[in-house]
């Protein structure tokens, strides 16, 4: 009767790791890795162009949002201002001064 391996490897996943593999010359200097290969590269390159021009289209997208509702919301607040002006100067009260009291008979 012995241990099962393949139970105590999965009770304890943390124990079947292998140490990292140090890679040095006989002088004791550390070896560089070796480069990726060429369209690995390219397309990190290209994944980093698609998604700093997809960036610059939201922000246009959204400043084009913006100057189409400035003008919306430039007219909708002049006639805000005319209709509350009509209606100061229907009731007979003034803007700035005393307005008209409310119980007057």
């Amino acid at each position: 009767m012995g241990l099962n391996r393949a139970r105590f490897r999965a009770t304890f996943p943390g124990m079947d790791r292998r140490p990292p593999i140090l890679d040095m010359t006989l002088e004791g200097e550390f070896r560089t890795p070796p480069r990726p290969p060429l369209l690995n590269r390219i397309l990190f390159w290209a994944v980093i162009t698609a998604l700093v021009c997809g960036a610059l289209v939201l922000a246009a997208v959204a400043l084009w949002l913006a100057m189409v509702i400035l003008p919306v919301a430039i007219g909708a607040a002049i006639v805000a201002w005319a209709i509350w002006r009509y209606q100061s100067w229907r009731s007979g009260g003034s803007i700035g001064g005393r307005s008209r009291d409310l119980w007057r008979r």
